[in-house]
């Protein structure tokens, strides 16, 4: 069975997602504790509110919100993420007392309640009133509980998690399965994925039963009908829901729960397609199938719906094997999580060199980046944001077995077992620029070396080697995952041998053989620019370089004349090289003015665009 290696069996040293886990960690530990419990304590009477804090958490965590609270469900699992890769103490013991107080905000509200809002919200619902999706607001506080429990080892989060359950499962059975039904159409955010954990956890009925009761037929039927129930629906309401579905069949081995995932994937990026960054939505909906050309607007891609749908492409790849989510995964990633969430770049034109995380990517041509705060916003994705960064040591390497998959391409280490013998993979990228400068400071060791002058212009495909450690002979399968940005034919070599040349991205290459110590794979990519047209107008694109989409720097929107058919060819390599460094940024040939391109995670608070209409001179 496919099983991630994760937590310490992965050790990350890619420069900038260290950097990205390092920002996540100290700003959960500068969230202050009183802070993020304000609202349960308020709910439980512990706390009076007068002389509140003037500084304490705004936004969605207000006191007025009808969703306050909710955050600290993701600060709960986004440290004990950090804790399974680190082993953070810091951080587990901040979670520790959070969790004890919480157990001390139950019994003081009867033992079971243990929420940051009052139970007559839920009732509310039952009688048809509106409010802002309480149980999406509990789920939080459920997730980040048993996030505690499994990677922080915390029983006192699982008891208070099992405790709160009994109410729902008081209060569910108190309806008609019509009823329940109108009450599953107010956002239930992955409270079916809760009773399923807290099932395999604890094997109770009770648990059982409300997996039942929280089956939703009028989302899920209709998918196995194979309908469209997606189009202009929210998106982030259903995603979460489906991920229940997912974690159903892992626990439970039922074939509907796998047809049901299988077919929202095939309704939601199969058939509906996908921006160039890979992610998808407009306003928090979902588009039109295949009509993305009329939703290019400022509230694109929604960072929730990004993390979410990396969890079920996660979900569908340990079921298939099958490259292509993690292709999906790979885009989105790069163009979504990290275009989105702690950014980091030149302070210019009195903006900060520095931006938290931005709700929205958007994709309407001369918008901007809308940068929230440390303190003053709180919305949904501010929490899958903490969760997103919290470690980056994910999704990485998976065993199935004695076959080991390589499915992303950061510097790593990866440990595993192989026949009882311990068997250590290090991953390096070779960017062949020959230099360690990496500033005007002349202080890097300048040994004169072949590299530099070989590659006098950036190398026009990417190189990574992967070395074998191992004390003794032993034989395993290593299956490498072939981008499908390759421009060619990508090459693998087995100790400086060739020994498979395929332009096929559809399947993993696959190296058996008795590996031994010092045992290399040398892998190479051939990258280049793409320019990915809209599904719905082939005149109408974006310019990919690699995995990573471009932005062209512009207040306004502008057309493309080009003198060749090839859009590609309008743009030229600009600034390539930087002290020890090759670079991605492009220019315009003809334009008048020209445009400058970079990535769109290199994107701070200038405004861009993405999609440019081309037409041929003359």
């Amino acid at each position: 069975m496919m099983q991630e290696l994760r937590g310490k069996s992965v050790t990350l040293y890619e420069g900038d997602l260290k950097r990205r886990e390092l920002d996540n960690r100290d700003y959960l530990m500068k969230l202050k504790t009183p802070h993020l419990l304000r609202n349960f304590q308020l709910e439980a009477g512990r706390f009076s509110g007068r002389g509140m804090d003037a500084s304490a958490m705004g936004g969605w965590e207000d006191p007025s919100c009808q969703l306050r609270g909710h955050f600290l469900g993701h600060w709960l699992s986004a440290a004990a993420l950090h804790y399974e890769e680190t082993g953070d103490l810091e951080l587990k013991a901040k979670a520790e007392v959070i969790v004890n107080e919480l157990e001390l905000c139950q019994k003081d509200n009867g033992g079971e309640w243990a929420c940051s809002i009052p139970e007559k919200y839920l009732y509310w619902i039952g009688k048809g009133k509106p409010v802002w999706a309480p149980q999406y607001t509990i789920h939080k506080l459920f997730m980040g509980l048993l996030d505690v429990y499994q990677y922080m080892d915390n029983e006192q989060a699982l008891t208070v998690a099992d405790h709160l359950a009994d109410w729902f499962y008081r209060w569910s059975g108190e309806y008609t399965r019509e009823e329940f039904d109108n009450i599953l159409d107010v956002e239930t955010g992955g409270m079916l994925e809760i009773w399923v954990q807290l099932y395999d956890i604890t094997r109770n009925e009770k648990y059982k039963t409300l997996m039942e009761r929280y089956y939703r037929g009028r989302l899920f039927d209709p998918l196995l009908e194979g309908r469209d129930v997606l189009t202009n629906m929210h998106a982030n309401t259903t995603i979460p829901e489906i991920l229940g579905c997912a974690r159903a069949y892992e626990v439970t081995g039922e074939e509907k729960w796998l047809r049901i995932t299988e077919m929202y994937w095939k309704c939601a990026v199969t058939d509906r397609g996908a921006f160039v960054t890979g992610g998808q939505t407009q306003g928090e909906i979902w588009t039109p199938m295949m009509k993305l050309k009329a939703r290019l607007g400022d509230k694109n891609q929604e960072h929730c719906t990004v993390y979410n749908m990396i969890r079920l492409a996660e979900f569908l790849f340990r079921q298939t094997k099958d490259p292509k989510y993690m292709h999906y995964i790979e885009y989105n990633v790069r163009n979504g999580i990290l275009a989105q969430t702690y950014w980091r770049g030149d302070a210019r034109n009195g903006k900060p060199g520095y931006g938290l995380l931005t709700y929205f990517l958007p994709m309407k041509a001369g918008s901007k980046k809308d940068w929230a705060g440390e303190m003053d916003s709180f919305f949904c994705c501010h929490g899958t944001m903490v969760q997103a960064n919290a470690a980056w040591n994910r999704h990485m390497y998976y065993q199935d077995g004695n076959t080991l998959f390589v499915t992303q391409y950061a510097n790593s280490a990866a440990d595993f077992i192989v026949d009882g013998r311990r068997v250590s993979l290090q991953l390096r990228q070779d960017y062949m620029n020959g230099s360690l400068q990496n500033s005007s400071e002349n202080n890097a060791k300048q040994t004169i070396n072949s590299t530099t002058s070989a590659y006098a212009n950036k190398p026009d495909f990417r190189k990574y080697e992967i070395t074998v450690d191992t004390k003794e002979p032993v034989r395993f399968t290593a299956a490498v995952r072939i981008p499908d940005w390759i421009m060619s034919a990508a090459s693998v070599y087995v100790n400086g041998e060739l020994a498979v040349n395929t332009e096929k991205s559809d399947e993993f290459v696959m190296i058996d053989r008795e590996w031994k110590k010092d045992d290399k794979l040398v892998l190479i990519f051939p990258i280049g620019l793409r320019f990915v047209t809209l599904p719905d107008d082939d005149r109408m694109g974006a310019f990919r370089y690699g995995p990573e989409v471009l932005a062209g720097i512009t207040e306004q929107e502008r057309v493309l004349y080009l003198e060749d058919d090839d859009p590609t060819k309008e743009l030229s390599a600009d600034t390539e090289r930087q002290w020890g460094d090759f670079r991605t940024f492009y220019k315009t040939e003809n334009q008048d003015p020209g445009i400058s391109f970079c990535k769109l995670n290199d994107v701070g608070y200038e405004p861009y665009q993405l999609y440019f209409k081309v037409k041929k001179r003359g």
